[in-house]
C-alpha cells in the first residue's frame, strides 16, 4: 500500500488554470532543443486566430507527449468509437492512424 502511494503525484490547480482554454487550433515548430506548441481558437467574425496559451518542451518530453496521447486516442477510440476526422487532414498534420501502433514496452528511440 506503501508503495503505491509513492507513485503518486500531488498537484495543485489555481482555479484560473482549471477553468482551461478552448482551442481548435494548434502551431507546431521546434528548434533543436525545444518543442513549442502554441494553442489557438479561430472562431467565424474573428480577423485572425488567437493563442491562448504556449507551452515549451524539450524533444524527450515532446515524444512522451505523443505517446501519451496516443495511448489515450486508443483507449478512447476502443470505447466511445472511431473519431471521424471528417475526411482528409488539413496539410501540414498527420494522422495517428498513420503512426506505428503504441508500445509502451518497445525501446526509447
Amino acid at each position: 500500500m506503501e508503495e503505491n502511494n509513492k507513485n503518486q503525484l500531488n498537484l495543485d490547480i489555481r482555479p484560473e488554470v482549471a477553468k482551461g482554454n478552448y482551442s481548435n487550433l494548434a502551431i507546431i515548430t521546434h528548434s533543436h532543443s525545444e518543442f513549442i506548441i502554441d494553442f489557438a481558437e479561430i472562431l467565424p467574425g474573428l480577423p485572425k486566430p488567437e493563442i491562448c496559451s504556449r507551452v515549451i518542451m524539450t524533444p524527450e518530453h515532446a515524444k512522451r507527449l505523443l505517446n501519451a496521447l496516443m495511448d489515450n486516442i486508443t483507449k478512447y477510440e476502443s470505447q466511445f468509437g472511431f473519431i471521424d476526422m471528417g475526411g482528409q487532414a488539413p496539410k501540414g498534420t498527420f494522422n495517428l492512424g498513420n503512426l506505428p501502433d503504441f508500445n509502451p514496452d518497445a525501446p526509447k528511440s
